[in-house]
Formats: structure tokens, C-alpha cells, sequence
């Protein structure tokens, strides 16, 4: 038992992978108290989780549990609040078809907060006679008052050549992960890297080899819609990321890598010999299809179903906006214009209305905003037909706000107007982590309140060093670790992950930047300020 009594969860999921002969510990079929078994005509009849079940979105009384079968079937899924299933409640799923993949997904409902709920889910087959064997997760819901809270972030998996190599022990970050038991991670973007094709081997700078597994989706960029839903299903084939799945909620959102490297409206391949596709919002397309099937996250509405860009209430400690970066932005330019208009465009006025109104309302004490970009990192993007430098971000360079700049601008000088406090930042992207501080008395538009961005990653990717700052918010740079080297693999140590812990009494946030191995490199305690005692609604 844990010292909150709660049981831990590396002690209930010993065995929380799919039932298949492609994972270690193969999980036992669990029949619902009373029925009879399905009638099983031969091994082969039966459909199959390859890859297994994930876990996201949880709110204080529901959570998104997702899975893919191989064949068309019918999801089930049943959950309880005792780890023997006592009192289960049965939901019967969707089809899974090849018009998703076979993916499918149930949103429980009604559930209890702060409970640790026990999950199961299999696939039947359509003709209603056999069914997969189940498999097994667990996840606790947000509380709805004051209580201790556990997250962690990170981005970038499955980048730069860098896939699963057997011989290193797969993708260990997520294992690492795992045993911090935290109730819910952030993937900050780049979820896979459908333009980055991996080898079966890499030769290392000591001599050594790096051995990747590689499938045909992931021997080439992707472009049709059969590759982009490829290169997830290559993720899932890792067992410390299915074991991490079926543990630990996720809240996603995307960035370039899950279309192609820095894309905007302005994307052009026809010099990329490596597409035969060139038409950049086809891509896109292809690409959003395969992410929200792919995505353990709860689906919008029809009013935009594609919709990324969310928030998710945590208890009275903590709430997560989760932003889009990549959706509503314009062409990617010089980004050195004087006023907004169109090629200004980045989140957009949609959702930076949405986001202006969600941290005004908000009712927690400490604001997350979840960013698939940093801030005040420049993020190059080569050239214009000018000469000029082109940036992927908002930040363009020293001075004034400028292009994409305004929007952020915006933002922060309404945090400020309206006295919105204890906003924090994190992200990922740029494959090294950091502890930002935008302080006003160093910047040059200065009309906001100081605060802290923090960045981490890669997952399993290369590792860059760090990148150069834009003076425009001031950001000082408290800490950085980085690889020496250009993308250095992911055996070089310099995969890295945050954690953030809220304590319930003090209300004090606790930022920890970790390794491959779940050693500490940085650590800051940042104290709640303003009316944070105040109750929720």
C-alpha cells in the first residue's frame, strides 16, 4: 500500500499488456462473473489487442479507454473500484471497423472521483461466438477538492532514426515513467515522427550499432493514410510503452512531426524527393485522421470534431489547458510584422479567446498551459525567397513583438489586467530540457506578470543542444541540459522528462526535471499566489 493508502500501481499492473504472443507475460482471459465461456474454434479465430489499451482525459467522473482490435469486432469494456471486479459495471463499446483502423474508444461515465478504478477491456467478434482475451489497466479520477497531484510531461518519440531497439531495451523513458506513478502524463507533440524513416541499424560514433526493429510503415515517410496509422501502431509495439499506457492516463496534443517537419500552409515538397505526395494539406488530412484515431483523447463535437485544443480541471489544485500551435496558423515567415493580420495568424482568435476566458474563469489554483512550442526559444525554419530567416515559432529574433509574437503579447497582458495568477508553462519540442523565468524588467515588451516555462524531451529521439533565446518576454535561462553532440541517441543518456507535484496543504508547486533513469537534474518549488484558498463552485 502506498502512504496515502492507496494501492500502488506498480504493485496491481504486473501484467497489464495485451494478450498476445507478441508480449512477455501473457495476460489470462477474465470472464465476467457467471457467463459461460466463449466458444473458441481455433487460437487464430479469435480478435487480438496487439496493442493493448490506453487510458485519457480523466476528469473527476469520467475517462477515455481505448484499444484497436486486428479484424472488425465489437469493444467491451467493464471497470469496478475493487481490483477483483466486485460490482462491476459492464459498457458495451463501439465496432471497431477498418474505416478506423480498428480502433475504438469508450468514454466512461458517472465514475466517482478520486478512486482508483479497475479496468478491463476485449473485443468480440462479430459473429458473437469468441472474443479476445481481456486486458487489464487501472487509472485514478481527479479529485474534486485538495489533494496531492502528480503529473509529468514530455514530447518527441520515435525520432531522428532513433526507434525501438531491443538490444537497449526498447523505449526505457516510459518505464521510467511508469514506476513514478504519476496520475496523468502530458505528450507535449510529435507523438510519432510519420516524415522520420528509421534503418535497422545506425552505426554510433564508438563503433557500436544501434538496432532498430523497423516495419514497412516506418521504412519510409509517410503519405498514405494506411503509413500515417503505421507509424502509431509502430509505437505500440514497445512493452514499456503499453505497460506505461495501461497504468498512466495521457493527455495529447500534436505538433509538425505528426505530418511532416515544420509544416504551415506554406509546406512545400516539391523538392523532397522523398514524396511522391506533394500536396501538403492532403497530407495534413491523412495525418489528423490517423491522430484522433490514434489518440487515447475525447473527441469534441461535431462543431469541430477535429478539435485538438482543450482544458481538463484537475481538482482545486490544478488545471491544463492543453493549446494548439499547429492547427490555425498561417504560413510560417520572416514572422517580423508590425501589426496582426492573417500571416500573424498562430493559435488564432478562436482559441486564444477560448484560452483568455478559460484561465480567467478558472477556479485553480495553478494554471497549466500545455504548449507544443516553447516561448522564447528560436525555432528556425531556413530561408524566404528574400534571404530573410523564417521562423517555425513565435519568437523571430531580438526586439520588439513582431508577427506571431502580438498573439502571445496579447495573452500575457491580459493574465495581467485581469490578475490572473500562478500560470506555468510547459512544453517540449526542442529535445533538451530547461528551466525558463520571463521576467519584464528584462524584456522588451513588458506589460506582464513574471512567469516560469519548463521543457523536456525527448522521449526516444535525438538530442540537440540548446537553443538560442529571443529577448522579446525575457527569458533567462535558470538551467539546461543538453547534449553535446547533434542528435545523439537516446543510449547517450540525454532523454529527459518533467514532473510537476502539487502538495495539498501548502499548495506549493514542485518542478523536477528527470533523465532517462529518473535521476534529478533541476528542481524548483514555486509558492501559490493571490486568492488560491478560496473554494471551487
Amino acid at each position: 500500500m502506498s502512504s496515502d493508502g492507496h494501492q500502488s500501481r506498480r504493485q496491481f499492473l504486473k501484467t497489464a499488456l495485451v494478450g498476445s504472443a507478441a508480449v512477455v507475460g501473457e495476460l489470462p482471459a477474465i470472464l465476467h462473473a457467471g457467463m459461460a465461456p466463449a466458444l473458441i474454434s481455433s487460437e487464430g479465430a479469435r480478435p487480438r489487442m496487439e496493442q493493448g489499451i490506453q487510458i485519457g482525459d480523466v476528469l473527476a467522473d469520467r475517462a477515455i479507454v481505448w484499444s484497436r482490435s486486428d479484424r472488425p469486432a465489437r469493444m467491451v469494456v467493464e471497470y469496478a473500484y475493487h481490483e477483483d471486479f466486485r460490482g462491476l459495471v459492464r459498457v458495451r463499446g463501439p465496432h471497431a471497423l477498418p474505416v478506423s483502423d480498428c480502433t475504438a474508444r469508450v468514454d466512461l461515465a458517472r465514475l466517482l472521483p478520486n478512486q482508483d478504478v479497475f479496468v478491463r477491456a476485449r473485443f468480440e467478434d462479430l459473429e458473437g461466438d469468441v472474443a479476445s482475451d481481456w486486458v487489464q489497466g487501472r487509472f485514478r479520477t481527479a479529485p474534486r477538492g485538495r489533494d496531492r497531484v502528480r503529473l509529468l510531461w514530455s514530447g518527441d518519440t520515435a525520432g531522428q532514426g532513433w526507434g525501438i531497439n531491443p538490444d537497449f531495451g526498447g523505449m526505457k523513458i516510459y518505464e521510467t515513467m511508469r514506476r513514478e506513478a504519476p496520475d496523468f502524463f502530458i505528450h507535449c507533440g510529435d507523438t510519432i515522427y510519420a516524415d522520420g524513416p528509421i534503418r535497422e541499424e545506425v552505426t554510433l560514433p564508438n563503433g557500436s550499432r544501434w538496432r532498430n526493429i523497423v516495419t514497412p510503415e516506418k521504412a519510409k515517410v509517410a503519405e498514405t493514410l494506411y503509413e500515417f496509422r503505421g507509424n502509431y501502431r509502430y509505437n505500440l509495439i514497445d512493452e514499456n510503452v503499453r505497460r506505461f499506457n495501461a497504468e498512466v492516463p495521457q493527455l495529447w496534443q500534436w505538433d509538425d512531426h505528426e505530418v511532416v517537419n515544420n509544416w504551415s500552409p506554406t509546406k512545400d515538397l516539391s523538392n523532397d524527393p522523398r514524396y511522391t505526395v506533394k500536396q501538403v494539406p492532403l497530407l495534413v488530412g491523412r495525418a489528423t485522421r490517423a491522430f484522433m484515431e490514434y489518440a487515447p483523447m475525447r473527441w469534441y463535437s461535431q462543431e469541430e470534431e477535429e478539435r485538438i485544443y482543450r482544458r481538463i480541471p484537475y481538482g482545486r489544485a490544478l488545471e491544463v489547458f492543453m493549446i494548439d500551435m499547429r492547427s490555425y496558423r498561417d504560413g510560417n515567415t520572416y514572422n517580423r510584422q508590425l501589426v496582426q493580420g492573417p500571416e500573424t495568424t498562430f493559435l488564432g482568435k478562436p482559441q486564444l479567446d477560448w484560452l483568455k476566458q478559460g484561465l480567467k474563469s478558472s477556479r485553480a489554483t495553478w494554471k497549466v498551459i500545455s504548449s507544443d512550442m516553447p516561448i522564447g526559444l528560436l525555432v528556425g525554419d531556413g530561408r524566404d525567397a528574400q534571404g530573410r530567416d523564417r521562423w517555425e515559432n513565435g519568437a523571430n529574433g531580438d526586439g520588439p513583438a513582431l508577427g506571431r509574437e502580438l498573439e502571445i503579447a496579447d495573452l500575457l497582458r491580459f493574465i495581467k489586467r485581469h490578475r490572473i495568477e500562478n500560470v506555468v508553462w510547459v512544453t517540449a519540442d526542442v529535445h533538451y530540457t530547461a528551466a525558463h523565468y520571463y521576467d519584464p524588467s528584462k524584456a522588451v515588451f513588458q506589460d506582464f506578470e513574471p512567469f516560469w516555462e519548463f521543457v523536456s524531451g525527448p522521449l526516444n529521439a535525438g538530442s540537440f543542444g540548446p537553443n538560442g533565446l529571443d529577448n522579446t518576454f525575457g527569458p533567462q535561462v535558470v538551467f539546461q541540459r543538453a547534449a553535446p553532440t547533434v542528435n545523439a541517441p537516446p543510449s547517450d543518456g540525454y532523454q529527459f522528462y518533467g514532473m510537476m507535484e502539487i502538495d495539498p496543504r501548502s499548495r506549493d508547486l514542485t518542478v523536477t526535471l528527470k533523465d532517462i533513469d529518473g535521476v534529478a537534474h533541476y528542481s524548483k518549488v514555486l509558492h501559490p499566489k493571490g486568492e488560491w484558498e478560496r473554494d471551487v463552485d
